[in-house]
């Protein structure tokens, strides 16, 4: 059976429910500024209302990234192909598809049917799947135009994308170029904050949307995981090269939280998220993510926290105490023995028959991630690991629903990181960091501590923008929820956005 063209999948499409997704805005003006580009809605819907052709957008935004090159924030800039599928959309599909020649990025680790998929490895640097992975699936049956594959911390083992593979290189953050954008999902955020979309999709296992969101000044959503069922909200099962069937999940990325609520609506084939009154809502503060911040990021972070109170909402200071040690009962004891068996398992549902486990590995360019792959081929958390999956997680999820039922919260509210982006570390990819002139720290470890629980537990989060340091460095604040209440995340999302504002673009 011959393989579907572009114009084929666009007409068959064509019923998706566009009027019931994306509002009419009216009034939008076509521009876009070189780094602060029109929101996702606004460009859909200029498209849909022929004030712009989709394939003015595309090459507006392909010169960006051109532009910006030395970011390192893409592996693979689309560019024929983008362009002759946003000339299709201008042909076919205008005022048809929801999300009509939106661009967009995506994790060079999420499959794609006509590109390959390196997870920023040089073993997968040529593989072809044939198969797109569902999520990504949906936004281009929407209309998408997929304009590159984004760079990422290698093989997603990592939270700094200092990527020291030759063909991928360190990712930049677009504040200071001599700063880390986090990771894994470095390169998203770096395309998303320099202006080169205004929205894309990373994936998240620990941290690896929200962290890079938070050091780039951007919006990152953690889906819902739960146990894996029908509480997960995004379904890629071995589509996206893994670290973790249990914890693994895409998850969208933008400018605001608007352009993430946008992307996830189409994903879900769900209503978009509405804003939700921060008047009478109740966050959860626990002392335990609020201590040994940088005091630069804590003077922004408890600012942002005081606007919000001032806004209406409460705030509750309640700790969760053991829950840090806990987390950790889980943590790598999960991550670092579930690939002995989900990376093949990838490999076999992609049908890449020629690469295997122990290929990557032996390929493997950054040091950090040899050295975490030299425990994950030892097993060293084997003996760790069935304890850790029936005990101590669902632990962990018992103590994150009593602290949300106890207190009455709507959500929990935290920095989303202890510090803004530390420097590049282009020996190590991962080295060490100091806090306020303190002693050297992992940085992995560091960086990692408040979004990690909540990963662990199978927790929606969402990292947004909450201000700037005085040296220019974006910072993030999360809200975490229960298990499937994203669109109420979203909502409130929404709201926080409107007292705190969005980043201003980076001076490129």
């Amino acid at each position: 059976m011959p393989t579907p063209s572009r114009r084929d999948i666009l007409k068959s499409s064509a019923g998706v429910a566009a009027g019931a997704i994306i509002p009419s805005l009216g009034g939008v003006t076509p521009a876009m500024a070189d780094s602060n580009p029109m929101a996702a809605a606004d460009i859909v819907t200029a498209i849909r209302n022929k004030q712009v052709k989709a394939i003015d957008i595309t090459k507006a935004a392909i010169a960006r990234a051109e532009q910006v090159g030395d970011l390192n924030a893409l592996i693979i800039l689309n560019k024929d192909p983008a362009i002759a599928a946003a000339a299709e959309i201008d042909e076919w599909s205008r005022g048809q598809l929801p999300l009509a020649g939106l661009p967009i990025v995506i994790k060079d680790n999420i499959n794609t049917a006509d590109m390959p998929t390196s997870a920023g490895t040089p073993a997968l640097r040529n593989a072809r799947t044939g198969r797109t992975a569902p999520s990504l699936d949906r936004l281009l049956k929407a209309g998408v135009i997929m304009i590159g594959k984004a760079n990422m911390h290698e093989l997603a083992f990592g939270i700094t994308s200092t990527n020291l593979a030759s063909f991928a290189g360190a990712v930049k953050n677009p504040y200071d170029k001599t700063r880390i954008p986090g990771g894994s999902s470095g390169g998203t955020a770096a395309a998303i904050a320099a202006g080169i979309v205004s929205c894309g999709l990373g994936s998240d296992t620990g941290g690896s949307t929200r962290v890079p969101a938070a050091l780039c000044g951007i919006v990152g959503l953690r889906p819902s995981v739960g146990n894996g069922g029908a509480e997960r909200r995004y379904n890629d099962a071995n589509l996206v090269v893994p670290i973790s069937h249990t914890r693994d999940t895409v998850g969208p990325m933008g400018r605001t939280v608007a352009d993430v609520a946008l992307l996830d609506s189409v994903i879900t084939a769900t209503p978009l998220a509405a804003a939700v009154a921060l008047q009478g809502k109740r966050f959860g503060i626990p002392a335990s993510f609020w201590g040994g911040l940088d005091r630069d990021l804590e003077t922004v972070t408890k600012a942002a926290r005081t606007k919000l109170a001032d806004a209406g909402a409460v705030l509750v200071d309640v700790d969760v105490p053991g829950l840090f040690e806990l987390n950790a009962k889980v943590s790598f004891p999960v991550a670092l023995h579930e690939p002995i068996a989900d990376i093949p398992a990838y490999l076999k549902a992609s049908g890449i028959t020629d690469i295997t486990l122990a290929d990557i590995v032996a390929q493997i360019a950054s040091p950090d991630v040899k050295g975490a792959f030299g425990a994950i081929t030892a097993d060293a958390f084997g003996a760790a690991y069935q304890d850790a999956i029936s005990v101590h997680r669902p632990a962990l999820q018992k103590m994150y629903e009593a602290y949300f039922r106890d207190n009455n919260l709507d959500a929990i509210l935290f920095p989303t990181t202890v510090a803004p982006a530390p420097l590049i570390d282009a020996g190590k990819g991962s080295g060490e960091m100091s806090i306020n002139g303190g002693a050297p720290v992992p940085t992995f470890d560091t960086m990692i501590r408040n979004t990690d629980p909540g990963s662990n537990a199978g927790l929606p989060g969402l990292s947004l923008y909450a201000g700037m340091t005085p040296a220019g460095l974006p910072v993030g604040l999360e809200i975490d929820g229960p298990v499937g209440s994203d669109p109420k995340l979203l909502g409130l999302g929404l709201s926080i956005e409107a007292i705190l504002g969005s980043a201003p673009p980076p001076k490129l």
